[in-house]
């Protein structure tokens, strides 16, 4: 039998107690039941709380907690919940399920998705207004900063409506100085990171994609274009790299050509591209695309050196912080921003694959003691035994590499989880999959249970944000992309294509997703478990040297029509009306395959 505890029956007659302060708490509630041989019984207790007020530094506190405008006590918190659970408990169940009936190891999904954790946090607020806002870490640096929650890839896949909301409400709302473009990166009265800055319009792209329609993009884009003037405005001497002050996520305003934050300019530019082109805003997307070409050349031009990406000072400022000929970690982070919202190259495929082998051999320690004991500045991330990819190295071995002693420089010598994530992710997406897992596998081990709290990542504070960067691993060990405007959904698996299932979260609903390769066919089954997913196109990976020569698909059973086109290994599977996949009608695929 099974005994239900409702809010009110916890005591025969209610009591209160107070204790003077510095008191140990002391209390507890109790069911009490007989049970006869045999039998058993189940008591559940709902542990809730109800704090309407908050003290964080930001104006839309004063509006309270947002969970308060709709519980009024903890008590109405607890009826809700013992009330709702049989329609909750099912739910978070089957996206556990869902999450685990995967091909991708267990170890792999569990880091690539335990850091969103960090949703439930102090770390995270939502107050009475609606707003969401957030440290960088518990405590630590307010304001949902730019330049680190835009590395941050859980948040836009797991709840996009919050990250909309983030967006037009702060971003391109309280936080945009109209007339000159700046995102202000913490919102309230600081001025721009331009790395923050072009990370927010490339979350415009990705939440757009994340979007049923265009309306959301609709009403930011006249802000989302000044912001993307402002961007372009950067390249001060129109040569196509940023110049001037640009601060950015290491705490510094860096001067003269830096290929990183330029990388991240010419997919914000690529991402303004294509918005331009869905809104029928031709003449800026030209415009957009004429910058990132000039861009890219320069940077491939000039701040490659054979091996990896770097900077040069500027002529002025020879002696201002910077990372110049080290072998940083951020080189190529355009790059890797522009695979997880499927806007393509943005760089060189061999020099950026240069790049990132250069990370792999200079900056990733299998033990990073020997390191640490040479360079002692910084924080301990990482401990003697731990492996880790190291922010920057000096391969060259160059004298005041740095430009100047700072206390940034402390930086440069650690192992920040975010940043790991971010070139593991890269890694993964450009095919260097062991190397990226062999990262990510570090950083897993590090915060093993043994040694560390498995859900808590730190950088300058606990639960920290930007270590969220590690949903992109499993996007990119997916080869997944979506535009749910357009009905388009892919899949590109890096790990075992030949029998591959992972989960997917899509515009509208969320479910799984599983592909087998035997000879002369291919297979693709597409299950929703929640929510609704309209697809109009299916994207998939073929094996290298194969067409597909037939494809046939069924929706709930039933044949529906389909064309196919083929470009490379990637063929677009086109449904003649768009399919509506929902619980309980499975979308199946199947592409006949010849050799040549």
């Amino acid at each position: 039998m099974a005994a239900t505890l409702l809010p009110g029956a916890v005591f025969a007659q209610p009591t209160t107690s107070a204790q003077a302060a510095g008191a140990k708490p002391l209390g507890g509630v109790g069911r009490g039941f007989t049970l006869r041989p045999g039998k058993s019984a189940e008591v559940r207790f709902v542990l809730t709380w109800h704090f309407p007020t908050t003290t964080v530094p930001c104006p839309d506190a004063r509006t309270g907690n947002h969970y308060a405008s709709r519980f009024s006590d903890a008590t109405a918190v607890a009826t809700y919940v013992a009330g709702e659970l049989p329609r909750l408990e099912p739910l978070t169940r089957r996206w556990r399920d869902t999450w685990y009936d995967s091909t991708l190891p267990h170890w792999f999904l569990d880091r690539s998705f335990v850091n969103s954790s960090t949703l439930a946090t102090t770390t995270a607020h939502r107050f009475g207004s609606g707003r969401f806002w957030a440290w960088e870490g518990i405590g630590c640096c307010e304001g949902t900063c730019t330049h680190v929650w835009h590395y941050a890839q859980a948040m836009g896949r797991l709840f996009p409506e919050l990250e909309r909301d983030l967006r037009e409400r702060v971003d391109f709302g309280l936080g945009f100085e109209v007339g000159n473009g700046v995102i202000r990166h913490r919102a309230e009265g600081t001025g721009p990171a331009i790395d923050g800055q072009c990370g927010r319009i490339l979350g415009v792209w990705r939440e757009h994609q994340r979007s049923m329609g265009a309306a959301f993009l609709q009403r930011i884009w006249p802000r989302v274009r000044e912001a993307v003037e402002y961007v372009i405005r950067h390249d001060q001497d129109g040569d196509g790299i940023l110049d001037g002050a640009q601060e950015n996520t290491l705490d510094a305003a860096w001067y003269g050509q830096i290929a990183w934050i330029t990388s991240l300019s010419i997919a914000a530019l690529r991402a303004a591209e294509a918005m331009a082109k869905e809104l029928g805003d031709t003449a800026f997307a030209a415009r957009c695309q004429a910058q990132a070409d000039k861009a890219r050349v320069a940077v491939e031009a000039n701040l490659f050196n054979g091996e990896y990406f770097y900077q040069i000072a500027d002529p002025s400022r020879e002696r201002s912080l910077g990372t110049y000929e080290a072998c940083h970690i951020d080189q190529v982070h355009g790059q890797s921003w522009a695979w997880q919202v499927n806007l393509g190259r943005v760089l060189d495929r061999e020099k950026t694959l240069s790049a990132l082998r250069a990370l792999w051999k200079y900056n990733f320690a299998p033990d990073v003691g020997p390191f640490r004991k040479k360079y002692t500045a910084g924080r301990p991330y990482a401990l003697a035994g731990d492996a880790g990819l190291v922010m920057t190295t000096n391969p060259k071995l160059i004298k005041d590499v740095y430009g100047i002693s700072s206390w940034q420089i402390g930086y440069f010598n650690e192992c920040m989880s975010g940043f790991e994530h971010q070139v593991a992710s890269h890694m993964i997406a450009e095919g260097m999959v062991l190397e990226g897992l062999a990262v990510t596998r570090a950083i897993h081990d590090r915060y093993h249970a043994a040694r560390r709290n498995p859900f808590n990542e730190i950088e300058c504070s606990d639960h920290y944000a930007r270590a969220m960067a590690s949903y992109g691993t499993f996007i990119s060990a997916c080869g997944f992309e979506s535009h749910g405007p357009s009905g388009r959904i892919g899949f590109a698996p890096r790990l075992t294509p030949e029998n591959f299932k992972a989960p997917f979260t899509a515009a509208g609903g969320w479910g799984s997703y599983a592909q087998q390769r035997t000879a002369g066919q291919q297979t693709h089954r597409l299950e929703v478990k929640h929510g609704r997913v309209g697809v109009r196109t299916l994207a998939v990976e073929l094996p290298p040297g194969t067409t597909a020569t037939s494809v046939t698909a069924t929706l709930g059973g039933k044949a529906v029509a389909v064309t196919v086109t083929q470009h490379g290994t990637r063929a677009e599977i086109a449904f003649a009306a768009q399919a509506q996949v929902f619980p309980g009608a499975v979308l199946a695929v199947r592409c006949g395959l010849v050799a040549g």
